[in-house]
């Protein structure tokens, strides 16, 4: 989401006093940002290299966002022309596991990585919006930007003194880990620079290369996409078979790398706050394959759906219910069959999956007219044996 302040709010240059920096933290801070540095709008020279070769590699798996355009995603000035400084800030959404009511007996139930938990990016973006309307108040222009393809976040952060990067390429801020989302306010007040570099903290840590289910921490900092769960939740197309049984019960998002990293589980023990009343860290999976398309979009339209289409809910509900599901269940069996009868192959091909995952065979038929189907039918799934 990008904010632009209206044009008939600038002054004359002479008439705009620059704001001070500590007041513009203090802005942030109040409105609930957990940390807030300044940088200079300068080009991302390594990141738009780093972006560049790493889809020349492949390693983008085709994920547009930052990489569609590394010209303009490395580059503050493209998104707001005479940008001069990058007010950049994080928000936690480290939060304690809420009470979801779930009970045994109602069902699989597949979990979302804590990042989607709840809207934390309206969150951070109302903190950065009140850092925006502070110099739109002295006739600066800005630009909001989190969480969008114009600008790299990490890279910002990192630029603004915020923290380094893991090997897992997530940014950790000293003493209080990785888990924040993170956007800037560009503007064309010229902001003295805050950044001062934060050291390495790693050091010769690799849990997060180990602990990543699928090894898609192909070298410290260097993340295939071709392999990373999270990412192969919103791509289009088949769940890629050989990472099926990796996905385990994940509905959306992965948080694995973040959770074996020494200073994440260092703060995780501290009190946390509350999870908000809306907080979603886990999806009933029978819910939601029982749901309508209108229903899973207002229920889960936040998320990111590849194509705004939920026949992608669905697909990776069908391959958690493979992974978890209850083969022996008169619920879990009544979905598969559904699924066996949809219309959509994407639909009836996953189904096939799950349902030999579960060791039921039996569901499964002999042939299909779609091509798709087919080659499910063709491949060999290993069943559970517990």
């Amino acid at each position: 989401m990008a904010v632009m302040s209206p044009s008939r709010s600038r002054r004359a240059p002479s008439a705009r006093p620059v704001p001070d920096v500590a007041e513009l933290v203090a802005v942030g801070r109040a409105c609930g940002l957990d940390a807030v540095g300044v940088t200079a709008a300068e080009s991302f020279t390594s990141t738009r290299r780093d972006l560049e070769q790493r889809k020349a590699q492949g390693l983008h798996g085709g994920m547009a966002f930052t990489y569609r355009k590394p010209e303009r995603s490395t580059d503050p000035r493209q998104a707001l022309p005479d940008a001069k400084a990058l007010v950049v800030g994080a928000r936690s959404y480290l939060r304690s596991s809420p009470d979801t009511g779930t009970t045994e007996g109602s069902g699989p139930v597949a979990r979302v990585a804590r990042y989607a938990w709840s809207d934390y990016y309206g969150e951070l973006r109302e903190g950065l919006g009140a850092v925006a309307e502070r110099l739109r108040a002295d006739g600066w222009r800005t630009r909001v930007l989190a969480d969008d393809n114009a600008l790299v976040d990490r890279e910002a952060a990192r630029r603004a003194g915020l923290g380094w990067y893991g090997k897992n390429a997530n940014l950790l801020l000293p003493g209080q880990g990785s888990w924040f989302v993170l956007g800037s306010v560009l503007t064309d007040a010229p902001l003295p620079s805050t950044a001062e570099p934060v050291a390495d903290g790693c050091g010769s840590c690799v849990r997060c290369l180990d602990g990543c289910p699928t090894g898609a921490i192909v070298a410290p900092g260097v993340v295939d996409a071709r392999r990373c769960l999270a990412w192969l939740l919103q791509c289009e197309g088949p769940f890629p078979a050989e990472h099926r049984v990796a996905l385990g019960d994940r509905i959306y998002g992965c948080d694995d790398c973040q959770e074996v990293c020494p200073p994440n589980r260092r703060v995780g023990r501290r009190p946390l706050p509350p999870a908000a009343d809306d907080a979603e860290p886990s999806v009933e999976v029978l819910g939601l394959l029982a749901a309508s398309d209108e229903e899973l979009m207002a229920e889960h339209g936040r998320w990111y759906v590849p194509r705004r289409e939920a026949r992608y809910l669905r697909r990776n509900a069908l391959v958690v219910l493979g992974n978890v599901g209850d083969g022996q269940s008169p619920e879990v069996v009544a979905a598969v069959r559904r699924a066996m009868q949809d219309g959509d192959p994407l639909i009836r091909g996953h189904a096939v999956w799950a349902a030999r995952r579960m060791g039921r065979d039996d569901l499964v038929p002999a042939d299909d007219p779609d091509p798709l189907v087919r080659d499910e039918l063709r491949q060999p799934v290993e069943a559970r044996t517990t």
